[in-house]
């Protein structure tokens, strides 16, 4: 649901979208045609994919049928030709390019050793060599338009080692983007040209989210990003530039205060899961061992509502003998992982639960087969994500919960701890 209006800013417009066919790339492409614009959708998916939906055409049949114009290409950022015909077929129907939207991307939200270096080039040559690469190519069209912006989809440059610390590729494929805007909105002032960054305050329902958690209960619809994009994009590209903005932000200023339709359960709009690269308070106790009352009031979308509690001696044992009393077939059937945890705070231990191997196990120690996920979290913050008030993918987007290994795996903890919530 879009809550910006349409002004016809971008009527008659050229955009180029990388990765349009679907999400947030095909939000903003959605957003352009009810102004009249033509777009460039340029993406890989042409022939259907069996689990996500969404193609270069159908998308570039739902632009048609707002009211603006469309050009399908197939476009993988990575090869130069195929961006280059993209751009050559643009000139053609459309006469140049006035905005260029950066926002293929590719993910893995894993450390060090366990990224290999097929994804560690997958995400460096789309996040960033695309970026760089797309810009290049666009840059001789943008310098003849009147109004030309290159927007890319990246974080603003938190230098805060926890951001690397977690995914050190995968930050370094999105700064990369980011990096782009830091020294092309510089570069390309002289042209006239405004470049700048969108990020989103929190998960965003696409693929990636769809794919990592399995629910999206918790993330908003692209269409804030889309409503974030319109404005930056109907801005004077002589005086806005070098921007790394939020989308909420964006939006707020705008006017807009009630974000609640953008969430994709109402009912959730005060308990999203918050996205990463961000210093606000809830992301950054992980250097803390506790987290006060009062630092969670002040950030408004937090995903926990934190009580201090009394204090009581074991919690964590009670717990896990809850767990044991849950460990079922089918749900090790279902889990086939082993996981290790590692908690810290009053009641400091390493305790395991094995869902993958006999009838399961779990208790107190390292588990006797090697853990798939090592988890690594406060005792206080543990009994709320096995009591269902906590998500652990919200831990671990918040800086809360701390995970090596399989991270696919841990994620799959979300659905034993629904079945958990009343037993605790």
């Amino acid at each position: 649901m879009s809550l910006v209006a349409n002004t016809g800013k971008l009527a008659g417009r050229t955009l180029f979208i990388t990765g349009a066919s679907r999400g947030i790339g095909k939000a903003i492409a959605l957003k352009a045609a009810k102004d009249g614009a033509n777009v460039v959708v340029a993406a890989k998916t042409a022939e259907p994919h069996p689990k996500l939906p969404g193609t270069i055409y159908t998308t570039a049949e739902e632009i048609e049928a707002l009211g603006g114009k469309a050009l399908p290409c197939i476009v993988d950022v990575r090869e130069e030709k195929q961006i280059q015909n993209a751009i050559d077929e643009a000139v053609k129907k459309f006469n140049g390019i006035d905005i260029l939207v950066n926002n293929a991307s590719a993910i893995s939200l894993t450390g060090t050793a366990q990224t290999d270096m097929k994804r560690y080039d997958l995400m460096h040559n789309i996040n960033t060599r695309g970026t760089f690469l797309t810009s290049k190519l666009c840059l001789p069209l943008l310098k003849n338009s009147n109004h030309a912006h290159i927007l890319n989809l990246s974080p603003p440059l938190n230098m805060n080692p926890y951001w690397f610390s977690i995914h050190v590729a995968y930050t370094m494929a999105k700064y990369g983007m980011s990096m782009c805007v830091l020294g092309m909105s510089e570069e390309f002032k002289p042209y006239n040209i405004g470049v700048n960054a969108l990020w989103p305050k929190t998960a965003i329902a696409t693929a990636a989210i769809e794919m990592l958690t399995g629910d999206t209960s918790t993330s908003r619809k692209p269409d804030i990003v889309a409503d974030a994009a319109y404005v930056m994009l109907a801005q004077d590209p002589k005086k806005y530039t070098g921007v790394f903005a939020i989308d909420e932000d964006v939006i707020k200023k705008y006017g807009i205060t009630d974000l609640t339709p953008y969430a994709c359960d109402p009912k959730n709009a005060d308990n999203l899961m918050l996205d990463g690269f961000l210093d606000d308070p809830a992301a950054l106790t992980h250097h803390r061992q506790t987290v006060t009352t009062a630092s969670m009031r002040r950030y408004h979308t937090s995903t926990v509502n934190y009580k201090e509690k009394a204090e009581s001696g074991g919690q964590i044992p009670a717990l896990f003998a809850a767990i044991g009393k849950s460990i079922t077939p089918d749900l090790i059937k279902k889990t086939q992982a082993v996981f290790q945890f590692n908690v810290k705070g009053k009641e400091e231990g390493v305790w395991h639960l094995d869902l993958k191997n006999g009838d399961g196990s779990c208790g107190q120690g390292e588990p006797k087969n090697p853990p798939d996920a090592t988890l690594t979290m406060d005792s206080n913050n543990f009994a709320d994500m096995f009591a269902g008030k906590l998500k652990a993918t919200n831990a671990f987007m918040m800086g809360k919960l701390k995970i090596k290994g399989d991270l696919q795996k841990a994620m799959k903890l979300e659905k034993m701890m629904k079945s958990l919530k009343n037993k605790v």
